[in-house]
């Protein structure tokens, strides 16, 4: 039996749908899916109940899918089966966020749980290779991409985010803990968001939200990232997962929101990782971009 550990989003009932027999739905307090009728709650207190109980309903295999924004953790709820589990979390939550998904991963499988990647589950997410756009890739395009592999890598390797934009050859925007949305939302002329309440990457959160304000303040005030960044349109917004990040959970995820937020910030175009990045809605996604003229190249 399949459980789905969901979160917000259309991500969950992508999944559910491509199942010939229905998921048990599972989901975090406060998270509801569009479209699931949720059948279990649970909280990060009671997470070992959680699994207590998808043992007792038979449940070998699991996938975590959907946006969940960083829960409050009250100790006075922490229930008996969830106490034992507390000093190895803790741990893991202390070595980064790609140690504490580890960590909940390996929850499930000790006891005897397959966990599946979303888009092993449903292959459509992850588009073909190429230039999905009838609009084509700008020239200069290929320079810009080698600039953003290597940011990407780097943000990586630190625990950062997964995604960045590129204008001539300098790095003029870098996901961090506030998500995606919230750095396409920084390079528009209004004046800066709040950080949003939910981010696309599971279980992750923003645990240095000041410290990233400062570290973007101290590249937008000189140089040449300040030249690139001070012009009105170009450049591209690049998406691909952490080097070496367990493409179980936490792959990264566009949709239209994310083509309407890169056409508001007037790029040239998006380039995903090829097999690393899911799509949804992928044929409003590539009609979006193509009514704009920007371009979808899966590299």
């Amino acid at each position: 039996m399949l459980a789905l550990v969901t979160g917000t989003g259309a991500l969950p009932s992508v999944v559910a749908a491509g199942q010939a027999t229905p998921p048990l739905i599972c989901a975090l307090e406060g998270h509801q899916p569009d479209g699931l009728e949720v059948e279990l709650w649970f909280r990060l207190e009671t997470i070992g109940t959680l699994l207590h109980r998808l043992v007792e309903r038979g449940v070998t295999a699991v996938c975590f899918c959907g946006a969940i924004q960083r829960p409050g953790f009250n100790p006075m709820k922490l229930d008996t089966r969830t106490m034992p589990l507390v000093p190895s979390l803790a741990k893991a939550v202390k070595d980064g966020e790609d140690a504490a998904l580890r960590a909940i991963l390996g929850l499930f499988e000790k006891r005897g749980m397959v966990v599946h990647g979303a888009h092993a589950l449903a292959p459509d997410l992850l588009p073909p290779q190429g230039v999905l756009t009838h609009t084509q890739v700008r020239e200069g395009t290929d320079a810009q991409v080698l600039s953003a592999e290597q940011v990407s890598v780097e943000q990586g390797r630190a625990d950062e985010g997964q995604s960045c934009v590129v204008r001539d050859g300098q790095v003029i925007a870098r996901e961090d803990a506030r998500g995606t949305d919230a750095m396409l939302r920084g390079l528009l002329d209004s004046p800066a968001t709040p950080m949003p309440a939910a981010n696309d990457d599971p279980f992750g959160a923003a645990m240095d939200f000041v410290g990233d304000i400062l570290d973007d303040a101290a590249d937008w005030l000189s140089g040449p990232v300040a030249e690139a960044r001070a012009k009105p349109a170009g450049g591209i917004f690049f998406k691909a997962p952490k080097p070496q990040q367990d493409h179980r959970i936490d792959l990264p995820t566009i949709g239209p929101e994310t083509a309407r937020a890169v056409i508001d910030a007037r790029l040239d175009g998006m380039v995903i990782a090829s097999g690393g990045v899911m799509v949804l809605e992928r044929d409003e996604v590539v009609r979006l971009l193509d009514d704009a003229g920007l371009f979808l190249w899966v590299r």
